[in-house]
């Protein structure tokens, strides 16, 4: 049977199946590729879009941890913490235009414009989209105009009142305490490791620097929710995309304690104030504890701290006294005559002169055609009128009996040659020279009569030569200098205490050192001593000796422009202890070119000795009664 095609049924042409084919084509290309796409977003960068996604919600805040206070022995905060503003911005969040409009409405200067600029430009770089401090401790109006302008500012913009460190005494040991300012970004590579984040500030010097891992506390962090501006909402299913505790508290650092007594460092520094360039070491003869370091001109550690200006900064650097340097520490100078103990203590151990031994002082020493003088023509003296007049003659003759090499042994045996050990401030090791030194220019008998006066090429440093006093007045024991007496925890809980340490005992005899005593009280308390009219105390027996270092300089005062500071002038020392007969404290007092020891440095050493036994020694105010408090 024959059967038809109904009326309107086309036949199927190949050009339909043709067009089919392709439509199924592109249909499974285009579900393939969109299967891939997904594929892409969910599995192969998922985490990094949910990230992305999360951090346009979730934001972080770190919460600053209290940095440890520094204390003088007796609690006085040395370095403590006051509130601040500080100005935060959200790199991601703040262009160029709003970080403009923010240094017009604050009318920052330039350095801080400069400031501004850097900070945030690091920041991008660094951390986009996490806020960080670009201006510190700003004040209560110009945080109250950011908090008025944050509108027009734009997102990202923020102020925050934090704790801020506070130097509370100003210049008040300065180089001792340090100042601190903000890390680098090179140093962020390794800090962000230890925790800190890049609004911290970190220790630069002295005990902020060096006791950093202590004083450090560890930083807190705050986890919430905001809008696309940028503001904090409450939202509870957004909450779930916050990872981790959404709040961690911060972590007080420790207290210091210092050996340090603050009224005692006050004194000391009010008795150099006059003086151009000084430097004062006071130190516990039975401990080697530091109650007094003095250096002078100084610097301010609030303005350090984040406020130093450029046109400062230069100031300073160009100043020739170098008030950055530590001239306890970090500065060695020629002794002079307050050495001469230790070619004296050479001869007396050796058997090589006696306590009465009694020489001719001219007034001039002949060594070949070289002709060294002395200060003056003492006559027919023995050892302890030597010290007495600080005859150069005396000593001059005692160390060609002694020799250079012999010297230098008894020298390091006291310290010299060496760092203290002090750890702060870059304790540089001074200069004990012997044959071996002079090696490559060749030795000659004047290197050795030099260094038995403190000349030619000796050179200690201010806290070497007050250990070394230390340790004559304590019949022998050289202890390592210590300023740190124990860490405390924020709690209360001493986290580490220090108690002194005994280096060694000198290879002097106890004999011996009494003779050197003995010569050393003349020098204040005989009236022909070199120190007993400007430095002879009637309210305490002082034993030492002066010092007039001469120094080699082509520089002129003219051309320095510092009011009452000569380099070519003599550098004025005086080296003691008190009492003379029970030693209590050891002092050092170096005037820099200030001229004649006895004159100069000897009054500055005595008013802080009789400052401290008439107004800080502990023992001699009455102590206070049940429930009351001790009179300032």
């Amino acid at each position: 049977m024959l059967i038809r095609s109904a009326p309107g049924d086309a036949p199927r042409s190949p050009e339909l199946h043709r067009r089919l084919r392709w439509l199924i084509a592109v249909v499974a290309v285009a579900f393939l590729v969109l299967t891939a796409r997904l594929w892409q977003l969910q599995i192969v960068r998922g985490d990094q879009y949910f990230e992305a996604a999360r951090s346009n919600v979730v934001a972080e805040r770190f919460l600053p941890s209290v940095r440890g206070k520094i204390l003088d022995r007796d609690g006085v905060p040395l370095a403590d913490n006051r509130p601040a503003f500080h100005i935060y911005v959200v790199p991601r969040m703040v262009d160029d235009a709003a970080r403009d409009r923010l240094a017009q409405l604050l009318r920052l200067d330039p350095d801080e414009t400069e400031r501004l600029r850097t900070r945030l430009a690091a920041a991008r770089e660094r951390s986009p989209d996490r806020a960080v401090m670009v201006l510190e401790d700003q004040g209560r109006d110009r945080a109250g105009l950011v908090a008025q302008a944050r509108l027009r500012l734009g997102p990202g913009i923020e102020v925050r009142d934090e704790p801020y460190r506070d130097y509370p005494h100003g210049t008040l040991a300065a180089h001792l305490i340090g100042y601190m300012n903000q890390p680098s970004s090179r140093e962020l590579a390794e800090l962000e490791a230890l925790g800190y984040d890049a609004s911290e500030f970190i220790g630069r010097y002295g005990i902020e620097r060096e006791w950093e891992n202590f004083l450090h506390g560890k930083k807190g962090i705050e986890r919430y929710i905001t809008n696309a501006k940028g503001e904090r909402v409450e939202d509870a299913e957004a909450e779930d995309l916050i990872e981790g505790p959404r709040f961690v508290p911060p972590v007080s650092g420790h207290d210091v304690v210092l050996t340090i007594d603050a009224e005692l460092q006050e004194l000391a520094e009010q008795a150099v104030r006059a003086q151009a360039a000084a430097a004062v070491a006071v130190i516990d003869v039975d401990s080697g504890r530091i109650r007094a370091l003095v250096s002078t001109p100084s610097f301010d550690p609030n303005v350090m701290t984040g406020h130093l200006t450029r046109a400062e900064h230069e100031r300073m650097q160009a100043d020739p006294r170098r008030p950055y340097v530590d001239k306890t520490l970090q500065q060695h100078y020629p002794p002079g005559s307050t050495y001469k103990f230790v070619v004296a203590s050479a001869a007396l151990e050796d058997a090589l002169v006696s306590p009465h031994e009694r020489m001719m002082c001219t007034g001039a020493h002949q060594l070949g055609r070289r002709t060294f003088h002395c200060l003056s023509s003492h006559g027919v003296i023995d050892l302890l009128q030597a010290l007495e007049h600080s005859c150069n003659i005396y000593f001059w003759k005692l160390s060609e009996r002694v020799g250079i090499d012999r010297m230098a042994e008894v020298a390091r045996d006291f310290g010299f040659g060496a760092p203290t050990g002090l750890g702060i401030n870059g304790d540089v090791p001074g200069t004990v020279p012997d044959r071996a030194f002079y090696k490559d220019r060749g030795f000659q008998i004047g290197h050795t009569l030099n260094a038995a006066t403190g000349q030619g090429d000796v050179e200690v440093t201010v806290l070497q030569l007050a250990m070394a006093y230390a340790a004559l007045a304590n019949g022998g024991r050289l202890f390592a200098p210590q300023v740190v007496e124990r860490v405390v925890a924020a709690t209360g809980e001493v986290v580490a205490e220090y108690e002194p340490v005994v280096r060694r005992r000198v290879a002097v005899s106890a004999d011996n050192l009494e003779v050197i005593r003995q010569g050393m009280w003349r020098v204040a308390n005989a009236e022909g001593g070199t120190a007993h009219t400007y430095g002879h105390s009637d309210i305490v027996d002082i034993a030492g000796k002066t010092g007039s270092a001469q120094v080699r300089s082509r520089r002129s005062r003219d051309d320095e422009g510092t009011r009452g500071w000569d380099p070519r002038r003599s550098h004025a020392w005086f080296a003691g202890w008190a009492p003379a007969s029970d030693p209590e404290i050891a002092v050092v007092v170096l005037i820099e070119h200030g001229g004649s020891g006895g004159r100069v440095a000897a009054p500055v050493a005595k008013e802080i000795i009789e400052g401290y036994f008439t107004r800080v020694k502990k023992e001699s105010r009455p102590a206070p009664a049940a429930g009351e408090e001790a009179a300032p």
